[in-house]
C-alpha cells in the first residue's frame, strides 16, 4: 500500500496537533505544513520531518489530501481551491463562516466528486459513543459548554464557535426535525455573541437545552439525555459517563412511595436505596482513545476506502441551518419584551434612546 501524502494548512493551536498526529498515522506520509507565519510553520515543519511552505498553493502538485486549520472566514477561499482540484479536504468545525458558504463549499465537493468531512471532533469521543448507546431515543437534552476567553477564532461568534459542537451531537441522536429554535445571548468581549442560551424543539416531541459560553472562568462540557427508560449523565473532558435505568425493583416491586406511606417506615434506608434498588446505576468504562486521532484516521480510511465521512458535507450543513436559526433568534432577542427596549445581544437600544444616553 502506497503512503498517502497529506498537507496540514494552517498550524496554530489546533492546526499544529493535526500535523503532530498525521505524522504518526500508518499508511501516510505528511509531506508539509502551510502557515503564513514563518516561525511557527518552520518550528512545526521540524517538529514533524516535513517542509515548511508559506503558501498553500505550492501543495496542489503534490498532496493527495488536506487538512485545514485556518481561520473560518478562509475556510471557503482555501478549501473551494483543493476540492475543485479534486484533494479531499478536511475542514475544521465550523464548515464556514455562515450557511451561504458552507452550502457553497458542498456544492464545490459535489460537484467535483471528492471527499469533504468536517472536524467535529466529538463525535469521535468516546464518552460521547458510549453515552449514545445508552439513550438511543431521547426526549429532553441538557448541555453545558463553557470555557475561559482564549482570544482564538474571534472571527466568530461562541454559537459557530462552541456550540456548534452540541447542535451537531443533537441532531446526530435526535431522529427528528427541529420545529422551534427560541434563544438570547450577549456580546461581553466586543464584535460577536459569547453566551448563548437556546432551546431547540423537535418533530417528535424532544426538547434539547443548550448552553454556550467563552467567558467562563473554568472549562466545562457536559450532557444529560434523558429518554424512556432513564437518563445518561456525560462528561466529555473527563470522559464519564452515568446512567439511571429503573430496576426490576421499581418496575414490578412495590413502589417507592406506597413503601414510605406504611406505618414505621424507615425513610431514610429508602432514601439510600434510591440508586441501586430502585434505580440501577451503571458506569461504563469508557476508552481513553484519543478523539482527534479517531477522526483523522476516519479521514485517511474514508479517502481510502472511497467512503463516506462520519461527519460529511451534508451533517455539516444541518448543524448551520439550526445554527442560522440560534443566531437569528438571538438577534431579534426582546430583553424588556418589545421593540422599545434593548433588543439582541449588544443590548441594542432604539435609536432614540441611544441619542437620549448619548
Amino acid at each position: 500500500m502506497s503512503l498517502l501524502k497529506v498537507a496540514v494548512v494552517g498550524v496554530g493551536a489546533l492546526g499544529r496537533h493535526h500535523a503532530r498526529i498525521l505524522a504518526g498515522i500508518e499508511g501516510v506520509s505528511l509531506i508539509a505544513v502551510a502557515d503564513t507565519n514563518p516561525d511557527q510553520g518552520q518550528a512545526i515543519a521540524e517538529q514533524n520531518g516535513c517542509r515548511w511552505v508559506s503558501d498553500y498553493r505550492e501543495l496542489f502538485e503534490e498532496a493527495e489530501a488536506v487538512s485545514l486549520a485556518v481561520p473560518t472566514q478562509a475556510h471557503l477561499a482555501v478549501a473551494s481551491e483543493f476540492l475543485s482540484r479534486e484533494i479531499p479536504v478536511l475542514v475544521e468545525k465550523p464548515i464556514a463562516c455562515n450557511l451561504q458558504e458552507a452550502e457553497e463549499l458542498v456544492r464545490i465537493a459535489e460537484a467535483h466528486d471528492t471527499l469533504l468531512q468536517i472536524g467535529h471532533v466529538e463525535r469521535f469521543n468516546p464518552a460521547t459513543q458510549a453515552a449514545f448507546e445508552r439513550c438511543s431515543n431521547p426526549r429532553f437534552i441538557r448541555s453545558e459548554r463553557v470555557s475561559p476567553y482564549t482570544f482564538r477564532s474571534t472571527d466568530i461568534g461562541v454559537i459557530h464557535d462552541l456550540l456548534i459542537h452540541d447542535i451537531d451531537l443533537v441532531l446526530s441522536v435526535v431522529n427528528s426535525q427541529v420545529r422551534n429554535v427560541e434563544a438570547f445571548g450577549v456580546s461581553v468581549m466586543g464584535e460577536n455573541e459569547d453566551a448563548v442560551q437556546a432551546r431547540l424543539r423537535f418533530q417528535n416531541g424532544c426538547i434539547a437545552d443548550l448552553t454556550a459560553s467563552r467567558i467562563c472562568p473554568s472549562a466545562k462540557r457536559t450532557m444529560q439525555i434523558w429518554g424512556t427508560s432513564g437518563c445518561v449523565n456525560v462528561d466529555f473532558t473527563s470522559r464519564e459517563v452515568t446512567s439511571y435505568q429503573p430496576s426490576e425493583t421499581l418496575l414490578y416491586g412495590t413502589p417507592p412511595l406506597e413503601r414510605a406511606r406504611k406505618t414505621g417506615a424507615n425513610l431514610e434506608a429508602l432514601k439510600q436505596d434510591v440508586f441501586g434498588t430502585f434505580l440501577k446505576v451503571d458506569s461504563p468504562k469508557v476508552s481513553s482513545a484519543d478523539a482527534l486521532t479517531a477522526e483523522l484516521t476516519s479521514f485517511v480510511d474514508a479517502i481510502r476506502s472511497n467512503s463516506e465521512p462520519l461527519v460529511g458535507g451534508a451533517q455539516a450543513i444541518e448543524a448551520m441551518q439550526v445554527a442560522e436559526q440560534v443566531l437569528e433568534a438571538v438577534n431579534r432577542h426582546e430583553w424588556e419584551g418589545s421593540q422599545q427596549g434593548a433588543i439582541g445581544p449588544f443590548i441594542q437600544f432604539p435609536a432614540e434612546e441611544r441619542r437620549m444616553a448619548g
